[in-house]
């Protein structure tokens, strides 16, 4: 389990980036994988969030999960909502008693507090989501609610700039839309670039004005502590598990 240095300080959240440990699962899936979304054992999945529950100290049904879509739409967890299936990559939500989980395998994942209105929120962002506006579309649905804020964000484990290869039309893309992005990119060879996934995430926070921190863990690396998309499709298994991270306002 990783913390966040600057949410510590809060006594008003409980926050917690859950390693792979402490759970049920078995196989490739050892132990704590909370990816509802994978073809992991049902109800070792379900023991795994119960687990999560109750190191958050909140009821199993009162912690929410996305179905994650890799899209920039976000959701404000209400009431009349919270039980409902949620399409989405983010969420936000003034709600006491309910947590807020994101599930991730080397995308980001992201935990928000704004510290004036209390509201806490979470974030999935990979690549894609990012590319299409997640956090601008996060952080704008947080004014909305109160425009006099102080947001501040941390960036958990992900994959990291050394471990993240991708090719020439995925480099492209990003070059194409702004030539500024050349500064994420470092060149492996004539075919292939390294792509630096948490300081294009961390630059776009930081120009919506959010205070940022890092718990910074390579998910790729590090296969004793988290779950990694791209590992397991390296070591070519056909499913991989799902690392969560939580927040929720006491």
């Amino acid at each position: 389990m990783f913390y966040s240095k600057k949410l510590k300080k809060f006594k008003k959240i409980k926050h917690c980036f859950f390693s792979r440990k402490n759970g049920f699962s078995k196989g490739k899936y050892k132990s704590l994988n909370c990816g509802r979304g994978s073809n992991d054992n049902r109800q070792d999945v379900s023991k795994n969030l119960g687990f999560v529950a109750k190191k958050m100290r909140v009821k199993k049904s009162k912690l929410i999960l996305m179905h994650q879509t890799h899209g920039s739409k976000v959701v404000e967890i209400k009431k009349n909502n919270y039980k409902q299936k949620i399409f989405a990559d983010a969420m936000i939500t003034r709600m006491r008693g309910v947590c807020l989980g994101v599930v991730t395998a080397d995308c980001v994942p992201i935990i928000l507090y704004d510290v004036k209105n209390e509201i806490i929120g979470c974030i999935h962002a990979g690549w894609k989501g990012a590319y299409s506006g997640i956090i601008k579309n996060t952080i704008s649905k947080i004014k909305k609610l109160n425009s006099n804020t102080k947001i501040y964000a941390s960036i958990g484990p992900c994959i990291s700039k050394k471990s993240y290869e991708v090719d020439l039309i995925f480099y492209k893309k990003f070059i194409n839309r702004s030539y500024n992005y050349k500064k994420y990119f470092l060149k492996k060879n004539e075919n292939k670039k390294m792509f630096n996934l948490r300081k294009f995430i961390s630059d776009k926070l930081k120009k919506l004005d959010v205070s940022i921190d890092h718990v910074n863990h390579d998910t790729f690396t590090e296969k004793t502590n988290f779950f990694s998309f791209r590992r397991s499709f390296k070591l070519k298994q056909n499913d991989y598990g799902r690392c969560i991270s939580t927040i929720h306002l006491i």
